[in-house]
């Protein structure tokens, strides 16, 4: 199992590496810092910005290739991710950032995947049934809500709450806000400010995540070892779960890894929507501002998530199926 995980993740962090170096290539090629600066401004001095530029390895005079190198060289040296058009430091950026985003991200996708695999064999379970009828319906409603519309709604229900009950209960612009001094009043006005972003990002994750367990689920329910199973006198929740839920979770590992990349844009929209500044709109605004190195900088955080999500289906693959851990 071990050397199995350990192949795994160095195939990752090859690919990991391949997809930063072309996001640097790439942004270094198309985007120009010089364009920032008003070049009807005759009063500039153009010479200062340029070297400026070139002192901090963005300017389009060095070649691509030779700024590359001096990139990726402080990374390794001095885990230097250098320095925005405006001077900022990228990495002190991102060290801010990348905890506002994990936030969200982390526990979207565990409440997403551990709900929406509760919530799709729970279906299974109950084929046809009015349970299961309903919440298909509410399935296919999220799914084709797009994410900016349930955080729009979600933000009006809210609202409405609040007023009807006369309570600020729900505090859903940006990461925290006003708070009373009793004990522990600051952590929680920060779970009340994550509260609806979670559960923005999880509901989409819940959703169809549910409706491919329950397909995978309706496979193996009418297995020969699972009948063999209630044959030799195992409850059916027992058969279920030990059996017909293990063996269905084998292809939604592989699901869960894939899907990271996809919370990472959903977290992009959600950080708008209610006011975060996390990597999402770090990212939107990189490629706004044509910093370089901001821009390898999300790439290389979003890598990092799928290659996080990867890992871990690999883990639950191992976990949930014995003949890998041979392999």
């Amino acid at each position: 199992m071990f050397f199995y995980l350990a192949r795994r993740l160095a195939n990752y962090v090859v690919l990991l590496f391949i997809a930063v170096s072309l996001a640097y290539l790439i942004a270094s090629s198309t985007m120009d810092p010089r364009t920032l600066f008003d070049i009807s401004d005759a009063t500039r001095d153009w010479g200062a910005i340029e070297r400026q530029l070139v002192e901090y390895n963005i300017s389009r005079s060095t070649p691509v290739l030779e700024r590359y190198q001096i990139w990726i060289t402080k990374i390794f040296t001095s885990w230097d991710w250098g320095v925005t058009p405006q001077g900022t430091d990228v990495g002190s950026i991102i060290g801010v950032r990348i905890w506002v985003s994990l936030r969200l991200i982390i526990l979207g996708s565990i409440i997403g995947m551990v709900g929406g695999v509760a919530l799709g064999a729970w279906t299974a379970a109950r084929q046809y049934k009015m349970s299961d009828r309903v919440f298909s319906l509410l399935a296919l409603i999220i799914i084709s809500t797009p994410t900016i519309v349930l955080a729009t709604l979600l933000q009006i229900g809210a609202t409405r709450y609040n007023l009807a009950t006369g309570t600020e209960f729900f505090e859903f612009m940006g990461e925290t806000g006003r708070h009373g001094d009793y004990f522990g009043a600051a952590f929680i006005d920060r779970l009340q400010h994550l509260l609806l972003p979670t559960i923005s990002m999880s509901l989409h994750g819940i959703a169809s995540y549910s409706r491919y367990q329950r397909n995978m689920m309706l496979d193996t329910l009418g297995a020969d070892y699972v009948r063999t199973a209630r044959a030799k006198g195992l409850r059916k929740s027992a058969a279920i779960r030990n059996h017909a839920l293990r063996t269905a979770l084998v292809p939604m590992a592989t699901m869960f890894a894939f899907a990271v990349a996809g919370l990472f844009l959903g977290a992009t929209i959600t950080e708008q929507v209610f006011g975060w500044h996390g990597m999402g709109i770090f990212g939107v605004e990189s490629i706004h501002g044509q910093d370089i190195n901001g821009t390898a900088a999300v790439v290389a955080f979003s890598g990092v998530c799928t290659l996080t999500g990867a890992l871990l289906s690999d883990v639950l693959t191992v976990v949930v199926d014995p003949r890998v851990r041979v392999s």
